[in-house]
């Protein structure tokens, strides 16, 4: 199946989660819970780069501030046929990067003060491709869409465990019923998480395929792909939401046990496997 199909599917039950939260309270919820998705996919359409800018505290950087960073970003857009981004640096030790925006003509390409003072100029310039690959695939629209609804549903999620916490909200047929809050609270974030990873994984290893293909080469990702997961482990990120780690090249959050393994992301040595076994 299509990638673009699998996302389009995979956004669809992401929408259907929240529609499915709203119809426990009848024909009323379900139109509550319609319209607040028309107006979140509006919002998440033109506005959602804005809102993961924010939430990660990225601040956007002219010429004369980052002369080297911007000489890469230019050069990166331009082999790969795409507008040059707006440029934004986020003031964290954290290892990484990360692309936003709902098209190549209006996109934004963040990096960390961590990630400039780990790389070198090749290793950078092969994690900016992978971010252009982003926005050259359209990525980015998907990608912000998707975490925006994932973090609305957790937020419900949460919403509806204090609910069960506190007997319900008088739900369908006029029962609390805290068993199925309580489900409702724990079950749905889990599913929003698991279709958020779905999306991730499969983009993940078509930016870094495409990043390679951009620079006639892979080793420069390669590289910085090894060092950037040893630095967010000495480095995670302190703030932000956790439901947009799958915007990140790595995930900056720290990685432990069974959340290691539902990682947004593939795992490194098999992205790294992919990238070597490359011909470009």
């Amino acid at each position: 199946m299509d990638n673009r199909i699998k996302t389009v599917i995979l956004l669809g039950l992401l929408t259907g989660i929240i529609l499915g939260i709203g119809s426990y309270w009848g024909y009323s919820g379900l139109v509550i819970a319609f319209v607040f998705v028309v107006v979140m996919n509006f919002f998440s359409y033109f506005f959602s780069d804005k809102i993961v800018l924010k939430m990660y505290r990225a601040k956007e950087v002219t010429e004369n501030d980052q002369k080297d960073l911007f000489k890469i970003v230019r050069e990166v857009a331009s082999l790969a046929g795409i507008p040059m981004p707006k440029v934004y640096v986020v003031p964290s030790s954290n290892p990484n990067a990360f692309a936003t925006g709902r098209n190549p003509k209006h996109a934004a390409v963040a990096v960390t003060t961590g990630i400039m003072d780990l790389l070198e100029k090749d290793e950078l310039k092969g994690v900016i491709a992978h971010e252009i690959s982003h926005v050259k695939n359209r990525d980015i629209l998907i990608s912000s869409i998707a975490a925006t609804i994932a973090g609305v549903i957790s937020m419900v999620g949460v919403m509806t465990r204090w609910g069960a916490l506190f007997g319900g909200f008088g739900g369908r047929d006029g029962d609390n019923n805290i068993v199925t809050f309580l489900v409702l609270g724990i079950v749905t974030p889990i599913m929003a998480f698991l279709i958020q990873m779905a999306i991730s994984r499969s983009r993940e290893f078509m930016a870094d395929e495409s990043a390679a293909r951009i620079l006639h080469s892979p080793h420069g990702l390669i590289k910085a792909l090894e060092k950037l997961e040893s630095g967010v482990k000495k480095h995670p990120l302190k703030f932000g939401s956790k439901a947009g780690a799958s915007l990140f090249i790595v995930n900056p959050f720290s990685m432990r046990g069974l959340t290691k393994f539902l990682s947004t992301h593939p795992p490194m040595e098999e992205r790294i496997r992919k990238l070597k076994s490359l011909h470009v």
